[in-house]
């Protein structure tokens, strides 16, 4: 059985699998709302997966409307009682933006991630100092109890790097993120050797775009390609802004991503090459 499971991703799965029902069954939410007496909104918001975890005996009632057989029932039913269940990173989910809180639930059930950085360290290959020196050094003023919960939250993640089944991940980095020194020369040598370490690991994939490509589709900035082991989980893509933090599900955008990391990828030194930049560094 695998270790790293989210119930986040449960309730994404539900609430993708019931909008699909309703349209199947060519009944319009407010049609479905009415019949059941609810609020209008609720089912809206149930299918965006917005609000509240979900209700077992509410998606047992959608199950009647919509005609489902006892198996995909039980199957529906059971996500929901999943996705009432609390992930790891629940007890900081008040000292984290909502949508990073999102991100980091999504990631926990992730097969692999693409990530593209170019100005910082990924997150997920971050050592405790470095990571400290980011999150202090952002835009929003933070409080001490708020920056150590954050660096304990992107500490956690990276067990994912070791867990079983392993989160695959291929990060490519503009070389400007190996020229800024982030909390100091110590800071950044032992950043230096901790890429080099992970950058070993069969999981994780370190590539770096030289000055010397020039322009790159990863001009605007940073984002994240998360992908699934269920074919039926869709990627989304995660874009850190300074307005804020947004995710990407609409499949036209998300394959405007997936080309433009491959563009990066085929703009970037190669792994090997890769590791003797950092060897140098």
């Amino acid at each position: 059985m695998p270790t790293r499971e989210s119930p986040t991703l449960r309730r994404r799965r539900l609430a993708q699998q019931l909008r699909s029902l309703r349209e199947q069954a060519g009944l319009k939410s407010a049609e479905v709302a009415a019949r059941l007496e609810w609020a209008p909104s609720k089912l809206t918001r149930m299918e965006r997966n917005e609000g509240k975890r979900p209700d077992p005996r509410d998606i047992r009632d959608l199950c009647e409307v919509y005609g489902v057989d006892e198996a995909q029932r039980g199957y529906l039913v059971q996500l929901a009682r999943d996705g009432r269940k609390r992930g790891w990173w629940d007890p900081y989910d008040k000292m984290l933006p909502e949508a990073t809180t999102a991100f980091i639930g999504l990631e926990a059930e992730a097969s692999s991630v693409l990530v593209f950085e170019p100005l910082t360290v990924p997150g997920l290959l971050q050592t405790e100092d470095y990571a400290r020196a980011v999150i202090g050094g952002g835009t929003t003023k933070l409080s001490d109890e708020q920056v150590q919960a954050r660096v304990d939250v992107r500490m956690r993640r990276q067990q994912a790097l070791y867990e079983d089944p392993v989160l695959e991940v291929i990060a490519v980095l503009d070389e400007a993120v190996l020229h800024r020194e982030v909390g100091g020369p110590e800071v950044m040598r032992a950043q230096f050797e901790h890429l080099r370490q992970v950058a070993g690991l069969p999981s994780v994939t370190v590539q770096v775009v030289p000055f010397g490509a020039g322009s790159h589709a990863g001009m605007s900035g940073s984002f994240n390609i998360l992908q699934f082991p269920e074919p039926g989980d869709l990627d989304a893509v995660f874009v850190d802004l300074v307005a804020g933090e947004m995710f990407i599900e609409e499949s036209s955008e998300v394959k405007r991503y997936h080309a433009a990391f491959l563009n990066l990828v085929g703009a970037a030194a190669s792994p090997a090459n890769t590791l003797d930049i950092l060897t140098k560094r």
